[in-house]
């Protein structure tokens, strides 16, 4: 995805609007008043030693997320199983496939929102920051199931759940960014395959040779995807700093990746134009075999076309490291609901489960070849590469007032970047101030 919608900057406005106006604040009591009970019954020397207890009443856990048709019908799979196992809850799944954060919006404002919810990366900070969830800090710390591990999960890819030292949701997915390749075109061309040791510089030579204007065949295609922070991560450089206190875009290292990202994108010499891509879709023009290497994610379909042979390698290794976006996901407790600790034992149990059905695990543990092969049999061919890249993947690092920062990432440096409206340095040094302006 190459930015984010505008339309999340209104909603999380509304939020803002909405909590403050409902009172946020949150009591440091248990949330306990309508949990569930087993009725107490009194014990005399005449009641029968060997009377049941009575059943203990189930409560109903809902669960947001956006899943489709299919999705949904192998998630129930792992619902189904959860609530034969679970004694004081069961969930019951609402997707939304269609406006989901949208809806779920609606429903915080009218106080009827799901307990537990699917949020992508880049909306838990901006939702924790509103008080709209819940902070599971101290609940997971005295946890010791492995699901609440906090020190298995990868730490660039948990940064996403975190807000002020906080966790607010257990990261379910992270997809690596690896490079897929037509090994057709490769063979065509004559040219060997290549390799995880690869550089920048290596890519684009194969880029330019691979490239045949003529017969509509490129060797990449770049449209904003793939995120232009992963190649300023390997660079050396930031796009936020560590303490959320500066945005030094305009450093010699994320200069010099804009620089290398703008000599890519939208170039004929090695990529496709923006109005080609626009007429024959963006991936699209792999699966058809007109593009050689794309940028994909680790759960992508690009190597399931029939009669398309496909490879797969790390992505380029820049001028410091090989480090590679992960495009992450989270399940949250909304923080009204009126079961937190039922709602709690039903993400651990939840997450447990995606855990071994999504790829990549976002767990050192369970990010290994066999369960990647578990999880997605078809990405057999796939699965050695997904490993290496596992260990290198990070996704953003988000702020609360993201969806502004991001606009202005997009509108102020990428898009007149990509267009030839200013060089990477002049942009990137008037883009700074603005961009620093909505940091904590």
């Amino acid at each position: 995805m190459r930015r984010t919608p505008k339309v999340l900057a209104s909603m999380l406005l509304a939020l803002s609007l909405v909590l403050s106006a409902c009172g946020s604040k949150q009591s440091t009591e248990p949330q306990s008043s309508q949990q569930p009970t087993t009725q107490t019954q009194q014990t005399t020397e005449q009641q029968p030693t060997q009377q049941e207890p009575a059943t203990k009443e189930k409560v109903t856990i809902r669960l947001a997320t956006w899943a489709g048709a299919d999705e949904s019908a192998e998630l129930q799979q792992i619902i189904d199983k959860i609530n034969a196992e679970a004694t004081d809850f069961q969930i019951v799944h609402e997707p939304a496939p269609a406006d989901y954060y949208t809806k779920i919006q609606t429903m915080l404002a009218g106080g009827t929102a799901p307990d537990l919810m699917w949020l992508s990366q880049e909306y838990v900070v901006p939702y924790a920051s509103k008080g709209a969830l819940m902070d599971l800090t101290d609940r997971l710390k005295n946890d010791s199931r492995p699901t609440a591990n906090l020190d298995d999960y990868f730490p660039m890819v948990l940064e996403h759940a975190q807000y002020e030292g906080r966790i607010y949701g257990l990261p379910w997915i992270a997809q690596p960014v690896i490079v897929y390749y037509n090994e057709q075109l490769f063979d065509d061309a004559g040219l060997p395959y290549p390799t995880d040791d690869w550089t920048w510089e290596e890519f684009r030579e194969l880029a330019v040779k691979l490239t045949d204007k003529e017969k509509g065949i490129y060797g990449t295609s770049f449209n904003g995807w793939p995120p232009v922070q992963m190649f300023i991560w390997q660079a050396g450089g930031e796009v936020i700093s560590p303490d959320l206190k500066s945005s030094p875009i305009d450093s010699p290292e994320a200069v010099q990746a804009l620089d290398f990202y703008a000599s890519i994108i939208y170039n004929e010499e090695v990529a496709p134009s923006e109005a080609t891509i626009n007429e024959q879709g963006f991936g699209e023009m792999f699966k058809a075999g007109k593009i050689a290497m794309y940028f994909g994610g680790a759960a992508d379909d690009l190597d399931r076309v029939e009669g398309l042979r496909v490879g797969h390698v790390k992505v380029p290794k820049g001028p410091k490291d090989q480090t590679n976006f992960a495009w992450s996901a989270s399940t949250v407790v909304n923080a009204k609901t009126k079961y937190p600790d039922q709602a709690y034992e039903a993400l651990i149990a939840l997450t447990e489960g995606i855990h071994h059905w999504k790829i990549v695990p976002p767990r050192k543990s369970l990010a290994t070849k066999e369960q990647v092969i578990a999880n997605e049999p078809r990405k057999e061919k796939a699965a050695d590469t997904i490993v290496a890249a596992a260990p290198e993947m990070r996704a953003y690092r988000i702020i609360p007032r993201h969806p502004e920062w991001d606009t202005i990432f997009w509108e102020q440096l990428q898009d007149p970047l990509y267009h030839g409206k200013g060089t990477a340095a002049e942009l990137a040094k008037q883009a700074r101030a603005a961009l620093e302006e909505v940091l904590p």
